[in-house]
């Protein structure tokens, strides 16, 4: 079974349409689909793209790992979020059947685990702490995935709306969807490394771990393939904004001793079909 590795679609439909069609006529059924979250927002079909998946995900035939825009969806379907003016989550939120789809993601796991060969690797939206090995890792995400399916939608606001500087699961759950730098003291931020702060995956090399991460959530990063590491967001929903977006597939060869070894070739990059960017009134509030 032929793993697919795929990056942020943000509502780009078409362009996961390509991917799962190049995927069946290469390996036929013989492949399972790992999504690094942020399937929805920004991109114009997100309803599609959740449909795809969570067919897929039911039979079987793909796992996903939450991100942080499906969570900016949960926290906006509990008044919790404005939208903001590059938002197209309006979609979704005006739908019969929002609430179902609420409670589907709200389930979702952070971390998904497994093994490519004799790696173990772990698949997060954004980031792991430096520190963790993969059972840490694993363990703290179930913890923080627990916080958010438990008990009714009241819980879940009051999780949600919870600082993560009093609440340890709350915490975990923003550096798994939204880390892109730490500090030296193992502080997360969401912006990228400025003075004083580093890029996490530097911070978590230099640990040595003997598992991989496959991971997304960082656009402007672009394609990232280093040793233990394969970022893949691509910025497909950022078509038009000074650059070229693609949707991006890692396909890791199983025959490799190492899989997450360098250089890597194993990779499906599908162009962003239309300018999908547009740049937001300036007053607009925006998410990461």
């Amino acid at each position: 079974m032929q793993p697919i590795f795929v990056g942020d679609v943000q509502g780009c439909a078409d362009e996961l349409g390509e991917i799962l069609a190049r995927a069946e006529e290469r390996f036929g059924a013989d492949w399972e689909l790992w999504l690094v979250g942020d399937l929805i927002n920004r991109g114009p079909a997100n309803h599609r793209v959740l449909a795809t998946v969570r067919e897929l995900v039911e039979r079987g035939r793909a796992r996903c790992v939450l991100g942080n825009h499906e969570l900016a969806f949960l926290s906006a379907s509990l008044g919790l979020r404005p939208l903001g003016g590059s938002d197209t989550l309006g979609e979704l939120l005006d739908r019969p059947d929002r609430d179902d789809w609420v409670e589907w993601l709200r389930r979702l796991p952070l971390v998904e685990t497994g093994a490519l060969g004799s790696r173990r690797v772990a698949m997060v939206h954004a980031a792991a702490h430096p520190a963790w090995s993969l059972d840490e890792l694993a363990a703290r995400a179930r913890g923080a995935a627990d916080r958010l399916a438990r008990g009714d939608r009241d819980e879940l606001r009051r999780f949600l709306a919870t600082a993560p500087e009093v609440d340890e699961d709350r915490d975990v759950l923003g550096r798994l969807l939204s880390c892109r730098s730490v500090s030296g003291d193992g502080r997360w931020s969401k912006h990228e490394p400025t003075e004083g702060r580093t890029a996490w995956h530097a911070a978590w090399s230099e640990r040595g771990h003997d598992y991989g991460v496959v991971y997304g959530h960082w656009a402007m990063q672009g394609l990232h393939v280093a040793p233990g590491l394969r970022g893949l967001d691509t910025g497909c929903v950022h078509h038009g904004r000074d650059h070229d977006g693609h949707l991006t597939a890692w396909l890791p060869d199983l025959e490799r001793a190492d899989p997450f070894a360098v250089p890597d070739q194993g990779f499906w990059q599908v162009r962003a079909r239309a300018r999908y960017y547009r740049d937001p009134p300036p007053s607009a509030a925006r998410s990461g």
